[in-house]
């Protein structure tokens, strides 16, 4: 089989993700589910044409040496996709996520317009968390997009690859692939502040030098946009301190407090009509008591005042999913799926009846 025909198939059927494995056919994901559409099972040896079809002789090499690799492979006319290769059980596996050719208006991917409130702020760190394959990269390529249609900045992204390929519209936009432009983001981001940068996009805070420089870019009047593999604003918080050593802890709970604007944290949550997703959003706007709390570490309370900020833009996961519910967009079953706390939503929607 080649590899180019079966992206294809999945931009054809709608799938966001590809999945080969030895053994099984390839598999897909539509609407959050995985699927057989083709029934072609995949031995060793058809995986390793697959590879060649996707990895020059150099990259190659390099798999074979590190059982991972992560890259962009282009279907000409079709799409473009995300890919991770790796070993597994002795064999090689491979995944690909189909990235949108034309990046979404906020109002298009039906966020909440906050999020361009957010995007419009002078400096500060902004977040966007979410497990793998929550949507935060789709999210955070419209409040990029965002900034581009509407301000004159200067903006530099680090990413790991580049996914959303952005055009210069009023501002300027220079996108750095790790591994082709930059040997890793602790360098790149060693030189970023003599680039003139006004937003600062890093694909993802993995390390505490990757941390401390993106709080430091904020504190010299940056505006950062990151990720970070995290279910909810709290646990955010609590991970960004944890990455410190212990005896500077209160120095990062008042640097946070300080620097950070916003933390939106993000879940897909299949539609009721089985026509794909919505993004269930928890969103914190940093406020004088959130500041407050940050800086005394009592992250305990952060849920409770999200929970009571829907005047400042604020909402919970289980906020959000009411909405969707009110809206009849989601069923029951898929929202006490995606709550972080069933129990409390099951008594906010009987409050409602």
């Amino acid at each position: 089989m080649k590899l180019n025909d079966l992206l294809t198939i999945a931009v054809q059927k709608g799938a966001s993700d590809m999945h080969v494995k030895v053994g099984l056919p390839p598999r897909f994901r539509l609407h959050g589910h995985l699927v057989n559409i083709v029934s072609n099972v995949i031995d060793q040896e058809g995986l390793l044409a697959l590879l060649d079809q996707v990895l020059d002789k150099d990259r190659k090499q390099f798999f074979l040496k590190n059982c991972d690799i992560d890259g962009l492979h282009v279907v000409p006319g079709v799409a473009r996709f995300r890919f991770n290769i790796f070993r597994q059980k002795g064999l090689f596996s491979m995944v690909f996520r189909q990235i949108p050719q034309k990046i979404p208006t906020v109002q298009e991917m039906g966020l909440p317009p906050i999020l361009e409130q957010i995007a419009g702020e002078e400096r500060g760190i902004v977040l966007l968390t979410g497990t793998t394959g929550s949507g935060k990269s789709t999210s955070l390529a419209c409040m990029i997009d965002f900034i581009n249609r509407t301000m004159s900045e200067n903006i530099i992204t680090i990413e790991d690859p580049v996914e959303f390929f952005h055009t210069d519209k009023k501002c300027i936009i220079s996108q750095r692939t790790l591994g082709e432009d930059v040997p890793s983001f602790s360098h790149a981001l060693k030189y970023v502040l003599r680039q003139d940068p006004d937003v600062i996009l890093i694909g993802e805070m993995r390390d505490f030098e990757t941390i401390s420089t993106a709080i430091t870019a904020a504190e010299t009047g940056h505006l950062v946009f990151s990720t970070l593999h995290t279910t909810d604003a709290s646990q955010t918080v609590e991970r960004i301190i944890d990455t410190y050593p212990e005896n500077l802890h209160h120095q990062i709970r008042k640097q946070l407090s300080l620097n950070l604007k916003a933390v939106i944290s993000q879940r897909l949550v299949p539609k009721k009509d089985g026509q794909g997703r919505v993004a269930a959003l928890e969103i914190m706007i940093i406020t004088p008591i959130l500041r407050k709390i940050i800086a005394e570490g009592e992250v305990n309370k952060i849920y409770k005042v999200i929970s009571e900020g829907e005047l400042e833009g604020m909402q919970t996961f289980n906020q959000a999913l009411k909405k969707f519910l009110d809206q009849d967009l989601i069923t029951l079953e898929e929202a006490f799926k995606a709550a972080t706390r069933p129990e409390e939503l099951k008594l906010a929607l009987q409050m409602t009846d």
